[in-house]
C-alpha cells in the first residue's frame, strides 16, 4: 500500500470519517478493521514502506499463524476438510482415502501453504481411480518413476492430461488452469501426445 494512501487509512481509523469519491459530504462509519499481511512489518517500516504510527494503530491484537510447513499436525485435518468440500462440489460419494496419501502430503514442504494444499487436494480427487484416494493420486508430490521405471514421466504425462481433459469435459483453458500451465503449452503437449 503507497504511503500516500497508509496517512489516508489512518486518518479514518482515527476520526471514522471518510468522503466517497466524487462527493464533498463527509460520511462517518463505526467499524473494527481486521487486517493481514505476509509480511515483515517492522522490516517494512525501518525500509520506510510503511507508516510506524498505522502500524501502532492496527496492531491491537496480533495473531501469528505459522506456515502449514511448521504445522503439519493440521495436514490431515484440512486435507480432510477439502476432500469433504471437493468431494460434494464433483458430487462423489465414499470417497476412501489411504494412510500413504496423507504420508505423501506431509513429506512435501507446502510453500504454497493452504491454496497449494487445496489445490493438491482437487487435483487428487479429479486423478483418483476407483474413487480411492492413494499416493498415485498426488502425482506431483509423490516420488515418481524414474524413466527406467515402466511408465516414463512422458507417459504420466500424458495419462495426466487425458484425465484432467476427462475432468472438464474437454475444456481446454479450464485443464490449463487446473494443470497449473499455460493454454498454448497445453495445446503443444496435446498435439506432442497427439491428444485431441
Amino acid at each position: 500500500m503507497p504511503v500516500e494512501l497508509q496517512a489516508k487509512l489512518l486518518r479514518v481509523l482515527e476520526t471514522k470519517e471518510f468522503i466517497k469519491m466524487g462527493e464533498t459530504k463527509v460520511s462517518k462509519s463505526d467499524f473494527r478493521l481486521v487486517a493481514a499481511t505476509n509480511r515483515d512489518l517492522e522490516q517494512e517500516i525501518r525500509q520506510g514502506n510503511f507508516r510506524e504510527d498505522l502500524y501502532f494503530r492496527l496492531n491491537v491484537f496480533e495473531i501469528t499463524l505459522p506456515a502449514l510447513r511448521e504445522r503439519k499436525e493440521d495436514l490431515k485435518m484440512l486435507a480432510k476438510n477439502f476432500i469433504d468440500l471437493f468431494s460434494n462440489k464433483l458430487h462423489l460419494t465414499s470417497v476412501e482415502v489411504t494412510p500413504d496419501y496423507y504420508k505423501v502430503l506431509e513429506k512435501n514442504d507446502w510453500k504454497g501453504n493452504i491454496r497449494e494444499l487445496r489445490n493438491a487436494v482437487e487435483r487428487s480427487l479429479i486423478l483418483m481411480d476407483h474413487n480411492t484416494l492413494d499416493a498415485e493420486s498426488l502425482p506431483h508430490y509423490a516420488e515418481r518413476a524414474t524413466e527406467n521405471d515402466s511408465l516414463s514421466i512422458r507417459s504420466l504425462e500424458k495419462i495426466h492430461i487425458q484425465k484432467v481433459l476427462q475432468y472438464t469435459k474437454g475444456n481446454k483453458a479450464e485443464a490449463a488452469r487446473l494443470l497449473e500451465i499455460g493454454i498454448a503449452t497445453l495445446y503443444r503437449k496435446l498435439e506432442e501426445y497427439g491428444l485431441k
